[in-house]
């Protein structure tokens, strides 16, 4: 895919990388106030896709009936990384739903972050599906159908009455139409979908201003899962990880997919942001965001310090010394 560039590495005063993308901002009426590249290009939500896919759950009275903590519920927004309070959080949650771990489609996995993961493998741990990243969210879609009395076997099926249920609840707040709609399915074998980046961020937009849903029940669980994910930011990824980051300041609401794909919302401003890495980095997001928000002159200057702390504009090497630089372009 041919983009603009965005961001350049150097190395010793000599471009070392280059990483192209496309970014869209909207404001409340859902006017583009700023884009960079085709924002009508179609991109996959991957796991920024989880607030919307948590709707379900977030609309029933599954929380409340079985007494799940707010930490807990978070893990149904979560790409979580396996540290030891992400694991007895989804422990509990597994107990309290209460559900079969081997229901859940996603792969086994050792947690992500990497202490977690040395202490289990030097624990003679096995792999485990409740360790996938896309656990939680798993876990909302089978309290939800488990609830609802449906097929627990085919519940990542696209056909299936709960991916329906998602699908319409997608298109209903990024306002697109069925011939804009492209289908997948992701890495966790879940269903996902490919929009226009702009209508990605309109999407985002109703999570920070839910007044813009009609559907009361709808725009219920979004300012839920708004409270959940500001309440427990560290739950959505964990420290030094940009989400995390973000969900600290409770005028961000924010989430971010595999593959480059970043998506967040200004509370205040009324603004919602929604970007494409087209070389599918990640690494660059900390650099992005700090300068899209310098750029829209925002006045939380401890979230831009955060992400800064995560990713500075200096490349070091392995003792910490500067040999490089990030640039950014946003003109």
């Amino acid at each position: 895919m041919v983009g603009p560039i965005i961001v350049e590495e150097y190395r010793g005063g000599v471009i070392e990388n280059v990483h192209q993308g496309i970014i869209c901002v909207v404001n409340e009426e859902k006017e583009v106030v700023y884009a960079k590249g085709d924002i009508e290009r179609p991109v996959f939500y991957r796991s920024a896709m989880k607030p919307i896919q948590a709707i379900p759950v977030f609309s029933s009275n599954i929380i409340e009936k079985y007494k799940l903590t707010k930490e807990e519920a978070a893990l149904f927004l979560a790409s979580q990384r396996g540290e030891i309070y992400h694991e007895k959080a989804l422990e509990s949650l597994l107990q309290k739903l209460p559900l079969e771990e081997q229901l859940l489609v996603c792969g086994e996995s050792y947690p992500l972050n990497e202490a977690p993961k040395e202490q289990y493998i030097r624990a003679q741990k096995a792999k485990r599906k409740l360790l996938h990243n896309c656990a939680g969210k798993h876990l909302g879609f089978l309290a939800y159908a488990k609830e609802k009395g449906l097929s627990l076997d085919t519940y990542t099926d696209p056909k299936h009455p709960l991916q329906q249920e998602i699908y319409r609840y997608m298109k209903l707040l990024a306002e697109v139409t069925d011939d804009q709609v492209y289908s997948g399915m992701d890495g966790c074998g879940a269903p996902v979908y490919s929009i226009p980046l702009r209508h990605m961020a309109i999407s985002y937009l109703k999570f920070g201003q839910p007044a813009l849903i009609e559907d009361q029940q709808v725009r219920e669980a979004v300012v839920k899962i708004g409270e959940v994910m500001n309440a427990h930011p560290e739950i959505i990824a964990s420290h030094q990880f940009v989400c995390t980051a973000l969900l600290e300041d409770d005028n961000i609401l924010a989430k971010g997919g595999a593959q480059g794909v970043y998506c967040f919302t200004l509370k205040k401003e009324r603004l919602s942001i929604a970007l494409k890495m087209l070389t599918g980095s990640e690494l660059v997001w900390p650099n992005i965001l700090a300068d899209l928000l310098e750029t829209l002159h925002y006045s939380n200057i401890d979230t831009i310090k955060r992400l800064r702390k995560i990713r500075g504009k200096a490349i070091l090497n392995d003792s910490g010394e500067p040999i490089g630089e990030t640039k950014t372009n946003l003109s």
